[in-house]
């Protein structure tokens, strides 16, 4: 410990700069008639992705509960019940995750729309970026589909291409595996993370929509192309932003996807936990056609404010906390 580690990593102009960030959020959802909420931070039941690491909260009745990843499904159980068009700003935690744009804690803005389609949304994010960091989305917006960003930087179609092609493609850029389990997404992940998203976004906004089925997570299947998914991910400098669903409504569709990533953990030697029957419930009650997305603020504040850590963006990172 250094003498000085008691201090925040973020000085009081990046204070101010954020209380400022935030009071333009509820300004721009104040307007739109979009309420805000709030949901627990401490959750009975993990996100089941294999990419993501709950971490642990032990209380006195001795019942594993979670810190929340996401607020996802809390407020599509809001959604569900009749809440409404609504937003929330919120800590969240990820496990294993710290580098120069991760802090295991950081600042989440999740937002859902009714009626909303991916299109929507995208114009609504665009719009909110505009408002809340104009030097950020200077330049052109751009958007593109999952397929064309790997034909256009890697000349392969990722839904057609086998996997000793993408294997290939991925060694050649230094991945690392082992065959017997690397995955598909695993080689597809990797050559967007690594070759593709670090390009995106260096004249404007870059939304990548229409990602692989496989990598659907909670959003709905393309109704007119079973093999895509109706997800987007926002860019800037090669640096992602948001990720927003058209969201996946049918609770018979998403305990098929549960039980998928729980096998999927259980061959990555990962631990498994029960399904969150809660939000399959609500799923099952009726969810509004809606769609959703999360923003990373931190991040956005760290493209704002030309920071090159995020670490100069929050108050106290996980080594000071």
């Amino acid at each position: 410990m250094t003498d000085d580690s008691w201090r925040p990593n973020a000085g009081h102009p990046m204070l101010e700069q954020r209380a400022a960030l935030f009071a333009r959020i509820r300004a721009f959802f104040a307007a739109r008639g979009v309420l805000e909420v709030d949901t627990p931070f401490v959750v009975n039941h993990p996100a089941s992705d294999v990419h993501i690491h709950s971490a642990r909260v032990e209380f006195a009745d001795s019942i594993s509960r979670f810190v929340h990843t996401s607020p996802e499904y809390a407020m599509k159980r809001l959604v569900a019940a009749g809440s409404g068009d609504i937003f929330q700003i919120c800590h969240v935690v990820r496990a294993s995750e710290r580098s120069r744009l991760h802090n295991s804690e950081f600042t989440l803005l999740e937002w859902y729309r009714i009626g909303f389609s991916l299109d929507d949304l995208m114009t609504e994010v665009d719009a909110l970026v505009r408002e809340l960091a104009a030097p950020v989305a200077a330049g052109v917006t751009e958007r593109v589909t999952y397929c064309e960003t790997f034909r256009r930087e890697l000349a392969l179609d990722p839904l057609v291409a086998g996997m000793n092609e993408l294997a290939r493609a991925a060694e050649c850029r230094g991945f690392m595996h082992s065959q017997a389990a690397v995955s598909r997404d695993d080689l597809l992940d990797f050559l967007m993370g690594s070759c593709i998203g670090p390009g995106l976004g260096h004249r404007g906004l870059t939304f990548v929509h229409s990602y692989p089925a496989s990598q659907a997570a909670l959003a709905r299947r393309n109704p007119h192309d079973a093999r895509i998914a109706e997800r987007f991910e926002l860019y800037r400098d090669g640096v992602e932003l948001a990720n927003g669903y058209h969201e996946l409504a049918s609770s018979e569709e998403q305990r098929v996807r549960f039980a998928a990533d729980h096998d999927e953990r259980r061959r990555r030697g990962l631990p498994t936990y029960p399904i969150d029957e809660n939000l399959l419930a609500a799923l099952a009650a009726g969810l509004p056609d809606c769609a959703g997305v999360a923003l990373g603020c931190d991040r956005l504040l760290m493209l704002a404010s030309g920071s090159a850590r995020i670490d100069e963006v929050i108050t106290f990172a996980t080594e000071r906390a």
